[in-house]
């Protein structure tokens, strides 16, 4: 059996290489082929595949509450910090449980000063997710609830900080220059809260020592996250049945200004809290680069059923004297695998490679990034995939060359005709699905092209040309008064205006599209609400400086906010025309009240003094939700008692500066004004707003570009195919097409006859192909803006362009054919 395989494999290295031609197109389709669908499978099982690099990773899950009608989609749950202990404390059901809340810090005492991302977490976070450090220890319940000044830092700022120091434990970092002592360092694939892409990794872990002021004053603050560790048998519908007590237990504990509120529990996996909102997208650019193999495999396999055709009258040969349809079969097979394996071998290397020079492209909404990369089971599908490749394009041929006549193909010796009737009907049907499945992709592409386009086409209610952004944050240690903080607000405002040609500058805590800012519940006076609503919600933002200048956003009604609205003045507001019209329709919304909280809030009232244009807030996408912005000298006034004693306003937020000149040549200015003012204050993410708009619909683009380029190397394939098979089935007809231009048959008659076949093919394959658009389009509904799956012109655009190419692609066999001499090929045949 060795023996014979071991013949059959040298047999098909020397037919192979008679056609060197025909070996490197098959190598380098499959290796296209096999490449981006290990590439992309890479992706579905770092992302959604491969449990999370925790033990028992299915027993993880996220836990909180919201108040009642408030809809989180896909986020997960959030808790008070008072709730929070409530539940760590009283829930019997988990193994184990935590708080956690992401947050960033001024890092220094290690080179140039750096704001990084960071993480607060109960002590008991470490042992709930079930990881020890790489080196020294996490810090303890005691450091927790003793607001210890102790850091546990990541493997990778560990490595690009601190070059790998392996005595970096007790070393002594600056965080908001107040001092830390680094404990310890996680070990290199730890990472927590597992939030989308790469930029928003939490480097370092401290404490999360929870404020007086945070449990006391931030009861209507949900903004603390938990993860818990489920007892073993211990269900989702259990949690909720033992949280509902202690739910209850919280409310009672409410101020009286929340006392109307009620809260409702919700328990999610882990898992599905990290991938939800990612899952559709992959799943969709899976199936996406599986029709292109298919495409790959479909034009090898026909490719090998020209090669059985030709060979037909050696297989009859064979056949006659002996040889069993098996060993056919499998040498065909074999041969198969030979180019299969080599493409497959190829299409690795071109995977690895396209991961890592690729994995930086990914958008940044996608999760567990770090995840992604060619480990043995993705190297292993990779290779399953090119075996199984290899022998289903094989068995086609295989099947087809047992099933030759004998005794007909030697009597008809060499000449051509009609000979392979069947061979040429089954060569067909693999170039019908290969139109067919062009048409979806093509179909999906062109959907989500449409869909692109209309997102761009939206108005997002503000100017994103001339305008420079940039976040900053003031460190507590510094900047720990109103006073400090004012005083530095004040001298960035003045020197900023100073600047040669900056027209407005301003400053929010909620940059449009740049995925800050939270819901308030506030309460409209006079506004009557329906039975049975919930929350009156509005996207709430604090603002000083030019703000709506800067950022170009159009005042409809009143006026904007001056220096005049500070502390000790009467308590302003601005709203948008939304929230205008659904809370005061019809009405004159200036000099209209509203006040944070729910009816009972003892919060006092804001009178509206201005209405701006709809903005979109969030994403292009999104609809447009209520908008409430304030000036950040009033926030303590506005929330009242839910202030915490030291908050102090003003003391984050991302500059917006308008200018006549464009925003990159702005930047070197700006540093220079921040550091004039603290040479050790770090600027991050300065971008145009241009740049923050693109990047919020940096997902939608990255898929239809991928899905675009898919859709154009299928449509591709496609057309290869059909010419290749046109052109075969023109070859072997050369007698017929002789005799007929013998017989007095035009020239134009040969060419339309052969047109004909092409355009036969492609019509059948458009009328296949459109049906299975309209099942499939239905598959990525949630991914399209304001376009219908279903939309007849893009499927009538795409099937007029798989059919146009179709026949194209036959004009050069046809125009071959027509230009035969007759006498001569009846002479050859």
């Amino acid at each position: 059996m060795m023996k014979n395989l071991w013949l059959d494999i040298r047999f098909a290295f020397r037919q192979l290489r008679k056609t060197p031609g025909f070996a490197l197109t098959a190598v380098l389709t499959l290796a296209f082929g096999i490449g981006a669908t290990t590439a992309i499978f890479s992706i579905v099982e770092g992302v959604l595949l491969r449990p999370l690099a925790f033990p028992d990773p299915e027993r993880l899950v996220m836990f909180g509450d919201i108040p009642e009608g408030v809809d989180i989609g896909n986020n997960p749950p959030g808790a008070t910090a008072a709730g929070a202990l409530s539940y760590i404390r009283d829930m019997q059901v988990f193994s184990g449980l935590g708080a956690f809340q992401q947050t960033s810090y001024e890092f220094s005492g290690n080179g140039d000063p750096a704001q990084v991302n960071a993480s607060r977490l109960n002590a008991s976070v470490f042992s709930v997710l079930g990881v020890s450090p790489a080196l020294g220890r996490v810090f303890t319940k005691d450091e927790d609830e003793g607001k210890a000044q102790v850091a546990v830092i990541g493997f990778q700022a560990w490595r690009t900080r601190f070059h790998g120091d392996p005595h970096i434990v007790g070393a002594k970092i600056q965080l908001d220059r107040k001092p830390y002592e680094i404990i310890g360092v996680m070990p290199r694939d730890f990472e927590f809260p597992l939030v989308p892409g790469q930029l928003n990794r939490s480097e370092l872990w401290v404490p999360m020592s929870f404020s007086q002021g945070e449990l006391v004053n931030g009861a209507g603050s949900w903004n603390y996250h938990m993860v818990g560790r489920l007892k073993p048998g211990v269900t989702n519908a259990q949690v909720l049945q033992a949280a509902q007590p202690v739910a209850r237990e919280i409310e009672r504990h409410f101020p009286p200004s929340m006392g109307s509120l009620r809260v409702r529990p919700i328990v999610k996996s882990l898992t599905e809290a990290t991938v939800a909102e990612a899952r559709p997208q992959v799943r969709i650019l899976f199936i996406a680069v599986v029709i292109v193999l298919f495409m790959a495999c479909a034009n090898l396999a026909g490719s090998l059923l020209v090669r059985v055709i030709r060979s037909r009258r050696e297989i009859s040969v064979r056949l006659a004297l002996g040889s069993t349809a098996a060993a056919i079969i499998r040498q065909s097979i074999v041969e198969a695998l030979l180019l299969s394996v080599t493409g497959g071998l190829l299409g690795l290397a071109l995977a690895a490679v396209a991961l890592r020079v690729g994995v930086s492209f990914l958008p940044e909404k996608l999760p567990r990034v770090s995840a992604i990369g060619l480990d043995w089971k993705v190297v292993g599908f990779g290779f399953l995939l090119a075996l199984l490749t290899g022998f289903a394009c094989g068995l086609v041929p295989a099947l087809a060359a047992v099933r030759t006549d004998v005794n007909e193909t030697l009597k008809e010796g060499g000449r051509s005709g009609s000979t392979g009737g069947g061979h040429a009907r089954m060569r067909s049907v693999l170039i019908v699905l290969e139109l067919a499945v062009a048409l979806v992709l093509l179909t999906l592409s062109g959907l989500l092209l449409r869909s692109f386009e209309r997102m761009r086409e939206v108005d997002l209610g503000f100017r994103t040309d001339h305008a420079l952004t940039a976040f900053f944050g003031l460190p507590q240690k510094q900047y720990s008064t109103q006073a400090s903080a004012d005083v530095f607000d004040s001298t960035l405002l003045t020197k900023l205006r100073q600047l040669p040609g900056v027209q407005a500058v301003g400053v929010t805590t909620s940059l449009p599209q740049g995925g800050g800012g939270s819901d308030n519940a506030f309460v409209p006076e006079g506004y009557v609400a329906p039975k049975g609503a919930g929350l009156n919600l509005a996207w709430a933002s604090s603002v000083f400086g030019d703000y709506f200048a800067a950022a170009g956003i159009p005042l409809v009604r009143g006026r904007v906010f001056t220096e005049a609205d500070n502390a000790t003045a009467p308590l302003v507001a601005i709203v948008n025309h939304t929230l205008a019209e659904r809370y005061w329709p019809g009405q004159d919304p200036i000099g209209k009240r509203l006040k944070i909280g729910v009816p009972e809030s003892d919060t006092p009232w804001m009178t509206v003094v201005g209405v701006i244009g709809d903005i979109k807030q969030t994403s292009a996408t999104a609809d447009t939700l209520s908008q409430l912005y304030t000036p950040a000298s009033q926030i303590k006034a506005d929330i009242s008692h839910f202030a915490p004693p030291d908050l102090v306003t003003g003391n984050y937020g991302t500059i917006v500066m308008r200018g006549q000149l464009p925003p990159e040549q702005m930047i070197a200015s700006l540093q220079a004004t921040f550091r004039s003012i603290d040479p050790q204050l770090p600027l991050i993410h300065i971008e145009s707003m241009d740049q923050v708009v693109a990047e919020s619909q940096a997902s939608h683009r990255f898929y239809t570009v991928l899905i675009s380029s898919f859709a154009g190397v299928a449509v591709l394939l496609a057309l290869l195919g059909i010419y290749s098979v046109v052109a075969f089935s023109a070859t072997m007809r050369t007698h017929e097409m002789a005799i007929r231009m013998a017989l007095g048959s035009p020239r134009m008659s040969i060419v339309q006859i052969v047109l004909a076949s092409g355009a036969k093919l492609g019509l059948i394959g458009c009328v296949i192909g459109a049906v299975a658009a309209g099942f499939v389009a239905r598959l990525i509904r949630s991914q399209l803006f304001h376009v219908n799956p279903l939309d007849p012109l893009v499927i009538v655009l795409a099937a007029i362009a798989i059919l146009f190419l179709a026949i194209a692609a036959s004009v050069i066999p046809a125009l071959r054919t027509a230009s035969i001499q007759p006498m001569k090929a009846l002479r050859t045949e």
